[in-house]
């Protein structure tokens, strides 16, 4: 069995503001809540490979995991996976970017397996991912507008 999630927020921002912010791999921790650290190991052309390290969980641990990153601007979309999947058996994400008359729709999918021997399951993980993904968008919509307010208002 494997996993899919599938979340998207619309973002009252031009599709270029959202884009950069979005795509800024060295501000994350700043766009985030749960990142902690980002290093960028390898940049050839519009592909990153990048160590992606969390804050502590609940019981202390700090998850850390390589990822590689492809951005297509010219097709509004990212393709990332996890080259470390960790606890994965694989992880595979889809950003896709929509221009709309309100602003941006930014669309993230998720297609990922759990290895049997992982703390938890496809269908725990799904919730989990869901529930952070909203979250997260939420996190990221606000700072987006914000600093879309701030470039009109300067």
């Amino acid at each position: 069995m494997a996993g899919h999630t599938d979340n998207e927020v619309m973002i009252k921002a031009p599709f270029d503001l959202v884009w950069d912010m979005t795509n800024d791999l060295e501000n994350w921790p700043e766009l985030f809540s749960e990142y902690a650290s980002v290093e960028v190991l390898q940049r050839t052309g519009d592909t990153t490979t990048f160590r992606l390290t969390m804050h502590p969980d609940e019981d202390g641990k700090v998850w850390s995991w390589v990822s590689e990153r492809e951005t297509a601007r010219d097709v509004r979309t990212v393709w990332a996976r996890r080259v470390e999947p960790g606890p994965f058996a694989y992880m595979n994400i889809r950003w896709e970017y929509e221009e709309e008359s309100e602003g941006t729709r930014m669309r993230w999918t998720q297609d990922f397996e759990m290895r049997p021997e992982a703390p938890v399951d496809d269908p725990t993980m799904t919730d989990h991912i869901n529930r952070n993904s909203r979250i997260q968008m939420d996190l990221i919509r606000d700072k987006i507008e914000q600093r879309a307010r701030e470039t009109v208002g300067a």
